[in-house]
């Protein structure tokens, strides 16, 4: 290992314990055909690039490469990257990971949801990402603007929010909390004058239809910007120093600024508020595994700007109040924004004392990122009502703007629909039964599907509107190569695009509305669900084609 011009030459060992015995090549023993470079840097920083020309330096090196002449390998067969070669980029994909934060904590070691560098492991990834053709992305990208205003204006219709709800409320106690907190809002005639959103838009690529089909519309607590980042940069990286023996172009992995466009939307927010002395404030569940990739946005955000941002869980009520002019106050600071990443999930408010700092936020002056209204406009209810004919003329008038949006809708359904119900009794391969949850692995297929939609279908039964059926999205597969706690495993797989969004208005003036960034999960094709942290997908990236 060679030192020199603040970076390292290394030419790394045989890391055989990746790989299963079997996957060994007897070869391993021969000195690499790929020299690994590693740049440990501040993430921001453009990288340097490294010249071992004889001009510019004594550095000596020969390779020495018995392997055969090797042949490209295509998307579709990631699985054909010569033994030799896959050893190297997994290695330096580990190491690239590490230094740069591609982190969770080991759900084994105790303390490591609640201990910052207790217990760490590389977060789930794909070594090399999936293709989607650059008219989809492009497509994502420009309604990114669109689905944030919908987000808004929907958001100010509170009757169409109670309305449309007001059969789940009855059915899911979840739901029926939030719309409490909902009604007691419009009861104050409660105005958020400032308004803000980090969003996330989901999409997958229909096979058969070669449609870009919207998934979900996130509005709370959007997981994935900061190590999204890292995870593009880990691609970029990795094709940078072995693109041309793979055939595969660095330039063709966008550019992934989320958890920077997070951190500057948040900021404005709190310029916008004009108080210079409060302080962003971040909601967290008390034990976080994720917590790494919440990180990356405050640390922007302390070494950017000149406020504090502190990390509480939902027991603020216990540290807060609200003066006399609707500043929320906490620990005796005035509190400008209240940035949730917890709070979507019945989990997160395991007593009264949950709601009750919950609905202390909302009656207060801090703006919300996000506000209740945004929050139930989120939920798979209103995504379904907003699907139904002539519902997103109610907030749009511009027919072009409602064509996007509506052309990116898949098939969504009300259980009142008794046609769908037995269409997807017979047939429920072709289905997926979503409850009004966030957070991953509570969605309903196959065989389990058909026996719960015939369960509802008892007299009196209510239950049924606290779920929607949606058609389910048949991707392209493609083979990748997947890695777990330091072992790689081949698999095909279908991916789920994510893109961020940003969106801050005071009054009538938008102040941002933009396409900030995205995520992608990967999963195996035979998987139904596919949350990162529950063990079903991986982190991943995007290569235009």
């Amino acid at each position: 290992m060679v030192a020199g011009s603040g970076c390292l030459v290394w030419f790394p060992h045989s890391c055989t314990n990746i790989f299963p015995s079997s996957f060994v090549s007897s070869t391993s023993q021969h000195h690499r055909s790929v020299l690994s470079l590693f740049f440990p840097k501040n993430r921001n920083m453009s990288q340097q690039q490294l010249n071992l020309s004889s001009t510019t330096t004594n550095i000596e090196v020969e390779v020495v490469d018995n392997s055969p002449p090797m042949t490209l390998p295509s998307f579709n067969d990631y699985h054909q990257i010569d033994d030799k070669v896959l050893e190297n980029i997994v290695y330096d994909a580990l190491v690239f990971a590490t230094l740069n934060g591609l982190l969770v904590g080991d759900k084994s070691v105790e303390r490591s949801g609640r201990v910052p560098g207790v217990g760490l492991v590389h977060l789930p990834f794909s070594l090399l990402p999936p293709p989607l053709p650059e008219t989809h992305w492009k497509q994502a990208c420009d309604l990114s603007p669109l689905f944030n205003e919908l987000v808004d204006r929907v958001s100010l219709d509170g009757k169409f929010l109670q309305q449309s709800l007001s059969k789940t409320k009855k059915a899911d106690e979840f739901t029926s909390r939030l719309l409490d907190i909902h009604a007691k809002m419009l009861e104050m005639n409660k105005k958020e004058e400032i308004r803000m959103g980090l969003f996330r838009s989901d999409y997958m690529l229909d096979e058969k239809t070669k449609s870009l089909l919207q998934i979900e519309m996130n509005t709370i607590s959007t997981s994935f910007s900061g190590v999204g980042v890292v995870m593009t940069e880990l691609h970029r990286n990795i094709l940078s120093h072995y693109g041309k023996l793979l055939g595969l172009d660095s330039e063709r992995v966008p550019v992934n600024t989320a958890d920077s466009r997070y951190a500057e939307a948040l900021a404005k927010a709190w310029k916008e508020y004009n108080n210079p002395r409060a302080v962003i404030i971040v909601v967290v569940q008390g034990e976080e595994r994720n917590m790494y990739d919440q990180h990356f946005v405050s640390a922007i955000l302390r070494e950017k700007y000149p406020f504090l941002s502190s990390y509480y869980d939902l027991k603020i009520n216990q540290e807060g109040e609200i003066l006399p002019d609707g500043t929320l106050s906490v620990d005796g600071q005035a509190v400008a924004i209240v940035y949730f990443r917890a709070g979507y999930t019945p989990v997160d408010y395991p007593s009264e004392s949950e709601w009750r700092a919950r609905l202390l936020i909302e009656q207060s002056s801090a703006i919300k990122c996000p506000n209740i209204s945004y929050h139930l406009v989120g939920t798979k209810k209103i995504q379904q009502e907003l699907a139904r004919p002539n519902v997103l003329e109610r907030f749009f008038e511009n027919k072009e703007d409602i064509a996007k949006l509506r052309k990116c809708f898949a098939g969504l359904w009300s259980l009142e629909d008794s046609d769908i119900v037995n269409e997807a009794i017979a047939k429920p391969e072709l289905f997926v039964m979503k409850p009004q949850r966030e957070g991953g692995g509570n969605n309903i297929y196959g065989d389990d599907l058909r026996e719960t939609l015939k369960r509802l279908q008892k007299p009196g039964s209510q239950e049924d509107a606290a779920y929607i059926l949606m058609q389910r999205i048949f991707p392209a597969n493609t083979a990748s190569i997947l890695m777990r706690n330091g072992f790689l495993h081949k698999d095909h797989v279908i991916s789920e695009f994510g893109i961020f969004s940003t969106y801050l208005r005071n009054k009538d003036k938008v102040i941002v509305n933009n396409e900030s960034g995205y995520m992608v999960r990967t999963k195996p094709s035979l998987s139904d669900e596919g949350g990162v942290l529950p063990g079903f997908g991986v982190i991943d990236s995007v290569y235009l084609t």
